[in-house]
């Protein structure tokens, strides 16, 4: 388990304006709506102009962001299943590394993201349940919310996810968090939301799901 030095880094979250931003790899001045890079073996997110987005999209050092936002409902994740993937607080994001070649989570703290490697096996038996969690290597993670009622899981671009831990540790206050975790997340979770993106059941595997779109 680590902290990672610079989660959250790079551009704010989406909706948000930062004055003066430029490309972290030649520093161009670039838009608010831009393009990220996910760094890989320091899993930090590197903001680019679009020569160096498309220059080095197939570095083995980086990872272009994801784009999908899918929003899972009756997602299957009982009391029993959730201690057994070890994740210490209700809010964390799950990604599957091609560094450590495992699923690994991230959840806030004062310092950023607190890195812990999930059991497998555990992961696996989500995943048996939700065959719709397939999630796009580096690039995009679960983020999981059961601080609210009810959980919320969503599927989103990994920029949008270090943007998340990056918006709490911003407003984190004193020991437990304080109104970072009790205003921060929601609005984050609303902003998803406003994209208007639909649902999908994530019990329901993809292709299945797009047979009984084709037969209506």
């Amino acid at each position: 388990m680590r902290t990672l030095a610079r989660a959250g880094g790079g551009s704010p979250p989406r909706g948000e304006s930062q004055a003066d931003e430029r490309c972290d790899i030649c520093d161009t001045r670039i838009p608010d709506d831009h393009r990220h890079l996910l760094q890989l073996e320091q899993r930090r997110i590197v903001c680019a102009c679009e020569a160096c987005w498309a220059l080095h999209s197939g570095d083995p050092e980086y990872r272009p962001a994801g784009t999908r936002t899918i929003w899972l409902d009756r997602f299957d994740c009982d009391h029993e299943l959730w201690a057994r993937l070890q994740i210490p607080i209700g809010l964390a994001f799950v990604m599957r590394s091609t560094v450590s070649g495992g699923v690994v989570a991230f959840y806030p703290s004062p310092a950023g993201a607190t890195e812990s490697e999930l059991n497998l096996e555990a992961w696996d038996a989500l995943v048996e349940r939700n065959p719709r969690l397939e999630l796009d290597p580096d690039a995009e993670a679960l983020i999981i919310n059961r601080l609210s009622e009810p959980p919320q899981y969503v599927i989103a671009p990994i920029d949008d996810c270090y943007a998340l831990v990056g918006l709490i540790k911003s407003r984190w206050e004193g020991i437990a968090g304080g109104s970072a975790l009790e205003q921060a997340v929601p609005e984050f979770f609303a902003a998803l939301r406003a994209r208007g993106l639909p649902s999908l059941d994530a019990r329901v595997p993809e292709l299945v799901q797009e047979d009984a779109d084709d037969a209506r």
